[in-house]
């Protein structure tokens, strides 16, 4: 039994390892979970949630490079532990100032704040003592504190980096394609189950809730228990958890219905073993197959049911960032002549979400015995 599942386990792979799309897919989504694991050691804007705003330097294109002041804050706090940097990004404790020429003069530093066109920029003085208490050198503080910023995918209408915003959003996505698809198997799984074995009134009372949720539309049913549940980040992933059961409940109630059947589910009926270990053991197994195709179909509307809660408003909220909110704030902008401030996270979406889809048609073809 075992050699032939491993035979059956390996044929599928060197299958799945044959279908081009499939793997450059999952090549595709690892490199963007590590993108995302790795986001804030990447991202130019290591703050919390890529929040360092600039306005004067706001909507700018791709390749938009400035020269930065930083004025360091006479607000000392807690340093945070290098994981938690990690994960949650450095707090904002220096002030960041666009500018277009400095000059040291005596113990002063002139600067003029950053300008297009006819519009002058303001001339601003900082105090080199009380400004910088920490270098005492002007070559050390032109080296420390001025430096030349490029944002490579421009700003957005706030004047944060896109490239920045759009590497930490990653983590939105795939988080929620996770813990939604974590808990559609659960669930799905669980209510499949119980009705394909047991049948009778357990599989019709089962077959009834299916049915019901199944007549709602799924993005009504997500605003729904969003609003009830409340706006925010933990709630969109259980409202979309709990609408994506119903799929996965149908399939398994299927596939169960067929396996239960077989000898060796008879068999371990004679030897005494009890449901739940029957439908564990021996059962679940056997049909999990079709559920990783679903999961992987899931993952993917996952992140578009996201991305459209978040377009809508009742998503991840500001600051944190989400493709979503990003094409929110900048769809207006694709008829003021920047439109990449939309199609940048519009793109991004479509390519995760295809990826996902052309891996699940992969572990179809892979999975099916008849080919």
């Amino acid at each position: 039994m075992n050699t032939s599942s491993n035979s059956l386990s390996q044929l599928a792979l060197q299958r799945f390892k044959k279908n081009f799309w499939g793997v450059f897919s999952f090549w595709f989504v690892l490199l963007f979970f590590f993108l995302a694991l790795g986001a804030y050691l990447i991202a130019p804007d290591d703050s919390e949630n890529a929040n360092q705003m600039h306005l004067p330097i706001h909507s700018k294109s791709p390749g938009f490079t400035v020269t930065m002041l930083e004025i360091p804050s006479a607000v000392r706090t807690n340093e945070k532990s290098w994981w938690s940097q990690l994960f949650f990004g450095k707090k904002m404790v220096n002030n960041e100032i666009p500018i277009n020429s400095y000059a040291f003069e005596k113990d002063q530093l002139k600067v003029t704040t950053y300008h297009e066109g006819a519009i002058e920029g303001l001339e601003k003085n900082y105090n080199i003592a009380e400004t910088f208490p920490e270098e005492n050198s002007t070559k050390k503080i032109e080296a420390k504190y001025i430096q030349q910023k490029t944002f490579l995918l421009g700003t957005d209408k706030y004047g944060r980096d896109l490239l920045s915003r759009m590497l930490v959003g990653i983590r939105i996505s795939l988080s929620i394609g996770f813990v939604a698809v974590f808990i559609s198997l659960v669930i799905g799984m669980s209510l499949g189950a119980i009705a394909g074995y047991f049948g009778g009134k357990t599989d019709a009372a089962i077959m009834w809730l299916i049915n019901i949720t199944w007549s709602i539309p799924t993005l009504l049913l997500v605003i729904a228990i969003t609003l009830a549940l409340g706006k925010g980040f933990w709630q969109v992933f259980i409202a979309v958890g709990l609408t994506m059961w119903v799929e996965v409940a149908r399939v398994v109630r299927g596939q169960v219905m067929g396996v239960k059947k077989m000898q060796y589910v008879t068999a371990a009926r004679a030897l005494g073993f009890g449901h739940t270990r029957i439908i564990i053991k021996h059962i679940i197994p056997n049909v999990l197959a079709p559920l990783i195709v679903i999961s992987a179909a899931n993952f993917a509307a996952a992140i578009l049911i996201e991305s459209g809660l978040s377009f809508l408003g009742i998503g991840a909220q500001p600051p944190m960032p989400s493709w979503g909110s990003m094409i929110k704030d900048h769809y207006s902008y694709i008829i003021l002549g920047k439109p990449y401030l939309a199609i940048i996270p519009g793109v991004a979406i479509m390519g995760l979400v295809m990826a996902f889809m052309l891996i699940g048609n992969a572990l179809r073809d892979a999975l099916d015995v008849k080919t």
